[in-house]
């Protein structure tokens, strides 16, 4: 493989993270500029509609448990099938990206699809459906998912858009932890669902927009090839389990934040307050990367966040005092919204065409899935939050092993 830091400089100097953007095929036509912030935001729409349930992923667990009247196993059951579906989809489109040249006629038909398994949640008004509803509807998210990220490991603005993921979902996070536990209190536990719907609805409209970004033809594919030095698998298998336990880590807390804090005595109103304006901060977790990513190696950078990231955790032992649980939450949000770029970017360096960022997507999402499956079971069989708090932190620290693979990258 080339030598990244090279190839970000030479290829595609406003791509982001230094030297994480593949290489891009061949000038892509569209009503954009493909290489503009407007493009990175558009493709980060593409990538994020498809999972934006998982930011609101504490008001449809509250509202299930609340205004369903589920435990918390069989909400992490239905949110888990949600995210396990995401995989399922994201490891299949991960094997098909190569052969899936008109890939805006795909995304429009998983958008229209996934739109119409929220009305069906929402009609259908039935617990005992929400299990198989929820899966389908996570398969035809994931797919959607991992297209958009293989699209962007090909854009050559794959550090940007990464991070543009990252704040365009914590934007969507805000407003949703921000006002739909009001809403849903108002009009019933499937408000969260209309958000789904009225979020692929509008990144239907903006795919039109969107530059094509085509496959690299068989002789650009050889040519590049042949000027590869190949890497060994193995930091590409490192990438991917820490970004497996980091996902997994922070969504078995975050799913269930609400009840986390009530656990400490804390008032509801003051939970959803704090969680909505952390999300908000967080967008500076994303700022920051694409900041630093252009400014610095990889390495450094991540190691950084993921000791603070550690610390973050810890702090919610300690909840039942305010401006502690405030200032994990913040912490925790923008390490969250600062790693995920870095660890995508890093699978993305491994191909052309945009197939291993797509098996980061899978990597995630598979985590995203386990996180609140595990901490719901844990829950329901009688383990306390601080217990869980430990053991997220504890696999968190999995995530180390992935900084020697990132320095092996910046050489």
């Amino acid at each position: 493989m080339q030598n990244p830091a090279r190839s970000a400089a030479t290829e595609a100097p406003d791509s982001g993270y230094s030297g994480g953007d593949s290489l891009k095929p061949a000038a892509p036509v569209g009503l954009l500029v493909s290489n503009g912030w407007l493009a990175s935001i558009f493709l980060a729409f593409l990538s994020s509609a498809g999972l934006y349930y998982v930011n609101i992923f504490p008001v449809i667990v509250d509202a299930l448990m609340a205004g369903a009247g589920l435990s918390a196993e069989q909400a992490g059951q239905i949110t888990f099938s949600n995210t396990m579906g995401a995989v399922i989809g994201a490891f299949t489109v991960s094997w098909l990206i190569r052969h899936i040249p008109r890939w805006k006629r795909a995304a429009a038909i998983l958008l229209c699809c996934s739109i119409g398994m929220d009305v069906l949640t929402i009609q259908l008004a039935n617990l005992d459906l929400l299990i198989p509803l929820r899966l389908v509807h996570g398969m035809l998210g994931g797919a959607l998912v991992g297209l958009g990220f293989a699209v962007i490991a090909r854009s050559g603005i794959a550090g940007r858009s990464y991070s543009m993921v990252l704040l365009v979902q914590y934007i969507g996070g805000f407003f949703g932890v921000r006002f739909l536990p009001a809403l849903v209190a108002e009009h019933g536990t499937y408000v969260p669902f209309y958000a789904l719907i009225t979020f692929s609805t509008l990144t239907l409209l903006m795919l039109p927009l969107i530059a094509n970004y085509p496959l690299p033809t068989a002789e650009e594919s050889r040519v590049q090839a042949e000027n590869r030095v190949p890497l060994p698998m193995l930091p590409f298998a490192v990438t991917l389990l820490a970004l497996f336990c980091f996902q997994f880590a922070n969504m078995a807390l975050f799913a269930f934040i609400f009840d986390l804090g009530r656990s400490f005595d804390l008032p509801q109103s003051f939970i959803s307050l704090t969680v909505s304006w952390a999300s908000l901060i967080a967008i500076g977790g994303a700022a920051l990367a694409a900041f630093t990513g252009q400014k610095l190696p990889l390495a450094k950078p991540l190691a950084i966040a993921l000791v603070i990231t550690l610390v973050g955790l810890m702090l919610f032992v300690f909840s039942n005092i305010r401006p502690v649980f405030i200032l994990a939450n913040v912490v925790t949000g923008m390490t969250w919204a600062f790693c995920v770029p870095y660890f995508l970017t890093m699978a993305s360096r491994f191909d052309s065409a945009g197939q291993m960022g797509a098996f980061g997507g899978f990597a995630s999402k598979l985590g995203l899935a386990c996180g609140p499956l595990v901490a719901g079971y844990f829950i329901t069989g009688g383990g306390s939050y601080t217990q869980l708090i430990i053991v997220a932190t504890a696999v968190l620290a999995v995530c180390l092993a992935a900084v020697p693979a990132a320095a092996r990258l910046d050489r």
